[in-house]
């Protein structure tokens, strides 16, 4: 398994400068305007640059001027490092994307890195400057074995966002049956995945463990129908049954607590060989009610034993859930974000008399509402 172990992001919104050891399982936790979602928001960028959408992606959220640390005038430039781990080897992947003209951002500098144990010299390799969007599929195309490995890399670090839940939310809607390969990062394409999971090589086995765990926190919860639809039975949509009716429901009479929760435990349970390299979810607490939030937490614990797992979140009850060791805590000094794990060996005694919460609550491991 490839893992993630650093992350170094200078000029990114709230965050100045940051260098972040990642381990297995990290949880983000502060108070509001902290900066945990501007380091999701990141990795949000990053998936945005692998889909060849960079330009989009920063026309759509205020263009670079809210993306740079407090606008062009004071940082023209971010940068960004990322090192992966992969069996004996570190792969490092560098960016430098710069003030241009149309508050956009170009590269500066795009930079690949592989450095095998053992040897003295990494291997590096430039893909240049002045272009608008990322060159690694580009470079991957013309069969470059090292740029194939980072392609994988920077692809398989998935951000997943459930919030949206209104009526006109993709996972509420029609959807193409044969849009199943992974869920996509706001579960649009819940039903189709179910229904490949519930029609898998493993007999279903998967699929069975999620509805059991479903019924759970929805006890009236029966199974999930899906049966293709239209005219050449190429649409699906959520649909599930009650068990105490025959009558099919669509996923508009699921609440918005209960879909999210749907979303999350998918997710999680999915096939230990199909999970991202590494999984963030921002505020997965939300909407949720505490059994199914304690299960949740469960989940996230038991995915990290097969994957990296990255939860932004703050609330002090989902944060019980976890270690010390575990948690990054994130607090707001002037006008940046810092990022620091707590000493384990001063809670020891606090956490004789007090969950992780609550001392997170009473503020005295720092990160904590003021």
């Amino acid at each position: 398994m490839a893992k993630l172990q650093r992350v170094i992001l200078r000029g990114f919104k709230s965050i100045k400068e940051m260098d972040l050891e990642l381990r297995s399982l990290n949880v983000l936790i502060g108070a509001n305007g902290a900066g945990k979602s501007n380091l999701v928001s990141f990795f949000k960028m990053l998936n945005e640059m692998m889909a060849m959408r960079l330009q989009e992606h920063v026309g759509t959220t205020g263009r670079a001027q809210s993306i740079l640390h407090f606008g062009p005038k004071v940082t023209p430039q971010m940068q960004a490092q990322l090192k992966f781990e992969v069996g004996k080897a570190v792969d490092t992947y560098t960016m430098r994307l710069f003030h241009a003209a149309g508050d956009t951002l170009v590269f500066a500098e795009e930079n690949l890195s592989f450095h095998q144990k053992g040897y003295p010299k990494p291997k590096s390799i430039s893909l240049g400057s002045g272009h608008e969007e990322t060159r690694i599929g580009q470079e991957a195309g013309k069969g470059e074995r090292t740029v194939k490995v980072f392609r994988h890399l920077l692809d398989h670090c998935r951000v997943y966002h459930f919030h949206d839940t209104s009526p006109t939310a993709r996972v509420r809607q029609y959807g193409y049956i044969g849009d199943n390969r992974w869920l996509m990062p706001d579960a649009g394409n819940l039903a189709a995945f179910l229904l490949r999971l519930r029609e898998g090589k493993n007999g279903g086995s998967v699929y069975r463990r999620i509805v059991t765990t479903i019924q759970l926190f929805a006890p009236f919860f029966a199974d999930f129908d899906l049966e293709p639809a239209g005219a050449n039975k190429k649409d699906i949509i959520l649909n599930w049954r009650d068990k105490g009716s025959d009558q099919v429901f669509g996923p508009h009479q699921l609440s918005d607590g209960t879909l999210r929760a749907i979303c999350l435990v998918t997710l999680l349970m999915q096939p230990e060989n199909e999970l991202p390299d590494l999984i963030i979810v921002d505020e997965p607490e939300l909407g949720l009610h505490p059994y199914a939030l304690n299960m949740v937490a469960a989940l996230f614990k038991k995915a990290s034993h097969h994957t990296q797992v990255l939860i932004s979140t703050q609330s002090s009850s989902f944060l019980d859930n976890f270690e010390p060791e575990d948690v990054v805590l994130v607090s707001r000094e002037g006008k940046e974000s810092k990022f620091a794990r707590p000493d384990g060996t001063k809670l020891e005694a606090w956490l004789d008399e007090y969950s992780l919460g609550e001392v997170w609550q009473k503020n005295v491991i720092g990160g904590g509402p003021h």
